[in-house]
């Protein structure tokens, strides 16, 4: 064992599908003891020749290091590899996708056994892991002081992003991310469906559609958090009156193309209630606060 990994923080990660042995591989490669567990042995086994310590039980790998990393399928999963393991001292790092409802209620039951607790989102696929040039990152949130202790290491697979000693908050944030990629994904099939059965090759038509978004997402994602911050959603340039009395052509060519209108449908509903509900001059921002459940 060399200088460099005695100074290292040894760290045990338990699970290994494909995110979890990215980050185990980056572990390994800066030189942190690394001791891992799977509920199948073989992914473990693959990395003891890059230098991981395998053990046999969720409960030894813990008592390893004091930095715990889950990195599992579900909440539920954790709740099975942790039950009866002794977490006393630890400091608990959970990565796995869940709700902000369930990493509450896991930091809560973390503290409940002697644990410090962190609450990990991240926004990244195994590929991004340990290319910093990359842009992935982890939200993270629960304790700011366990975050900062930890910062280094948790920092080496992929840059780290703090949102607050809410532990719910890093789950929120992965998930309204990850919303919103889906709904852009939406949009793109839509358009790409539209040219489907036309001479247009999708391979040209990408960059445009393409650039499209990214100068339309930029500006409207910023303009739609100032509006909300300010409660002004007046709109002169592009109202919901002037957008609701444009769908009729969306639907219509869709209808025309053979296409689907299912994954644009509920936006233009939401329009045509958010005009009901609004002044005709105020913007789409508006319709956030429509989709909130009040009471």
């Amino acid at each position: 064992m060399t200088a460099n990994t005695i100074e290292k923080t040894p760290v045990t990660l338990l699970g290994l599908g494909a995110m979890g042995t990215a980050l185990a591989r980056t572990w390994l490669a800066a030189g942190h003891p690394l001791t891992v567990w799977n509920r199948t042995p073989a992914s473990a086994e693959a990395l003891a020749p890059e230098g991981a310590k395998v053990a046999d039980t969720a409960a030894e790998a813990v008592a390893a290091s004091t930095l715990v990393i889950v990195c599992l399928l579900d909440d539920a999963s954790v709740e099975t590899a942790l039950d009866g393991v002794d977490l006393t001292g630890k400091d608990l790092v959970n990565l796995t996708t869940t709700t902000p409802a369930q990493a509450r209620t896991r930091a809560a039951w973390a503290e409940e056994r002697g644990a410090r607790y962190l609450d990990g989102g991240i926004m990244a696929v195994p590929p991004m892991v340990g290319i910093p040039e990359a842009g992935g990152y982890v939200f993270y949130s629960g304790s700011r002081e366990l975050f900062e202790l930890h910062r280094e290491s948790l920092a080496v697979p992929v840059n780290t992003t703090y949102v607050g000693e809410d532990a719910g908050f890093a789950a929120l944030h992965d998930v309204a991310l990850l919303s919103a990629m889906y709904g852009m994904f939406a949009g793109a099939s839509h358009a790409f469906a539209l040219i489907r059965e036309e001479d247009i090759d999708p391979v040209a038509f990408a960059p445009l559609l393409g650039d499209w978004i990214r100068a339309m997402v930029g500006p409207g994602v910023d303009g739609t958090a100032r509006r909300l911050a300010s409660g002004d959603h007046d709109d002169t340039d592009s109202n919901l009156a002037m957008q609701v009395a444009g769908t009729p052509t969306f639907l219509a060519t869709a209808e025309g193309q053979g296409v689907s209108p299912e994954l644009v449908l509920p936006y233009f509903e939401l329009m045509r209630r958010g005009l009901e509900a609004n002044s005709a001059g105020q913007e789409a921002t508006s319709l956030v606060d429509l989709l909130v459940r009040k009471g």
